[in-house]
């Protein structure tokens, strides 16, 4: 351990985003975990609108909780305690420690930079105060050098901390050997003393075709590859990149139906989609085919449309309107067919939303398919919710509330009912709206959901499987992750790596 009562502690950073930090930092802490080691994800600084609600009621990344939940631990606002949620291209909502404290553009972030290094350094201590290890998650590449001066959670954090990087490329985007080459070289001095080698991801083919390139790489760059890591296609759940939500391709690996019928589900890539990962619960079921669609053709032989949250909701509204995906929503619903809205999207089926919070109009109309009128106050509603869902007669539904608007005014049947009883949620012939995020992971209720959606749908011979699990799938991807880790990485050598500490590389 590098000092009595202080846990060890690993930066994981990147070639690119998506380069594959966040399930490695997912895939070493489930092996730790289970070596019986206790360990915990840390994230200083997030930038993403997939969100969740903590149990210490504060919100952060969805990685940094699929990382808790790899430790076998609660989400928690120490994982990640600074979370940036872009509303536009210039300006992002700034959560600290759970809560919304500020809009900021690139130029005033920087106002705030000696306060956060401060909150930063003090959870990540706090942290190796209470864990063997502590593996951390950098954010986008450490070799963004036009960011050092203000960066909390590349190089500027393993400065500040004294921790050692590894530094993940993705083999798959091609380059992979130049991205890792030229993330070195592009660093002064200072910063390459704390690299201590490289993790390739994705790899596909004959390693000993890649087997000379890395020697080459360790004999230009002095630093060794810990590991290659074989693409996996079935890792798909929890991506918290919503760059990575391409419009037209299907969402995690569709299984065959139970029954003769698949039922297809077309889920609205907003510019300013928040919490993509509501629609992988369904995509979890046999015979459920999920894509991601931007045009209104698309919505034509769907049998399911789901409008999902957003961070700009009279924005992404009024995109909606523009590219003709509201008429075509509007048809669906005349003609009988289901839709479903999450958050912004439920929001935006209603007659009207008085914003003034997150955008500068202040009041449209919405699609009007929904009895329901909306407005926004500036303290953010955020909280874990349990109730049941009377439409439907099941009960242990769960879920989360991420969200500013308020239900002013509905008439419409609920869908959902607070465990305390306050009506939650519409229902109007073909259409259903809630502010709920998560509760098509309540297995009960999808099941019931998905029934009513095909049967509105025609899908008579679609059949709802009975046994799907949706925790159950996402702790199969999470021991998946470990055994990757376990069987391509040199576990020993990156435990040596902590163990010894930057200062004696």
């Amino acid at each position: 351990m590098s000092g009595a009562g202080r846990g060890g502690a690993l930066l994981v950073a990147g070639t690119t985003s998506d380069a594959g930090k966040s399930v490695l930092v997912a895939g070493l802490c489930r092996l730790l975990a289970r070596r019986g080691m206790s360990v915990a994800p840390f994230k200083a600084q997030n930038m993403s609108n997939n969100s969740v609600v903590t149990l210490d009621g504060g919100e952060i990344g969805r990685a940094q909780a699929f990382q808790a939940r790899a430790c076998g631990l609660e989400p928690s606002v120490r994982f990640n305690p600074v979370l940036l949620k872009p509303g536009s291209d210039r300006t992002s909502q700034l959560v600290v420690r759970g809560r919304a404290v500020a809009n900021v553009s690139a130029s005033s972030y920087v106002e705030h930079r000696q306060s956060l290094r401060a909150v930063v350094a003090a959870e990540l201590e706090s942290l190796r105060r209470d864990f063997d290890f502590v593996i951390c998650e950098g954010a986008g590449s450490p070799a963004e050098i036009n960011l050092r001066e203000t960066d909390l959670a590349n190089m500027g954090l393993a400065t500040a901390a004294r921790l050692p990087v590894i530094v993940v490329g993705d083999i798959d985007r091609g380059g992979v050997l130049a991205h890792l080459y030229g993330t070195v070289a592009i660093l002064d001095e200072a910063d390459q003393a704390l690299i201590a080698g490289f993790v390739i991801n994705k790899f596909r083919g004959d390693p000993s075709l890649l087997a000379p390139g890395l020697v080459q790489l360790e004999a230009l760059t002095g630093r060794p590859t810990y590991g290659v890591v074989p693409y996996a296609d079935d890792l798909w759940m929890d991506a918290e990149d919503s760059l990575g939500v391409v419009a037209d391709a299907p969402v995690g690996r569709p299984r065959p139906p139970v029954g003769s019928q698949w039922l297809r589900v077309a889920a609205v890539r907003l510019p300013r989609i928040s919490n993509t990962t509501d629609v992988e619960a369904l995509a979890c079921e046999p015979g459920v085919s999920v894509n991601w669609v931007t045009e209104p053709s698309r919505l034509t032989d769907a049998d399911l449309v789901i409008v999902p949250g957003s961070k700009a909701t009279l924005s992404d509204l009024q995109w909606l309107r523009k590219t003709g995906l509201a008429e075509a929503i509007r048809d669906r619903v005349e003609a009988g067919r289901p839709v479903l809205g999450i958050c912004g999207g439920y929001q935006m089926l209603g007659r009207t939303i008085t914003d003034g919070i997150e955008s500068a109009d202040v009041r449209a109309s919405g699609l009007g398919l929904l009895d329901l009128d909306i407005e926004f106050e500036a303290d953010k509603v955020l909280a874990g919710v349990d109730g049941e869902s009377p439409f439907f007669g099941v009960g242990d539904v769960t879920g989360y509330e991420i969200h500013h608007g308020r239900v002013a005014h509905s008439s419409d049947t609920p869908l959902f009912r607070y465990s305390d009883g306050r009506p939650e949620g519409s229902v109007r012939e073909a259409v259903m709206g809630t502010h709920w995020h998560g509760v098509l992971e309540s297995d009960c209720f999808r099941r019931e959901f998905l029934r009513w959606a095909a049967a509105r749908a025609g899908r008579n011979d679609f059949v709802v499987a009975p046994d799907t699990s949706v925790a159950g799938l996402r702790e199969e991807q999470l021991d998946l992750l470990a055994d990757l880790v376990e069987n391509n990485v040199d576990v020993d050598a990156v435990l040596a790596v902590i163990e010894r500490g930057v200062d004696a590389q």
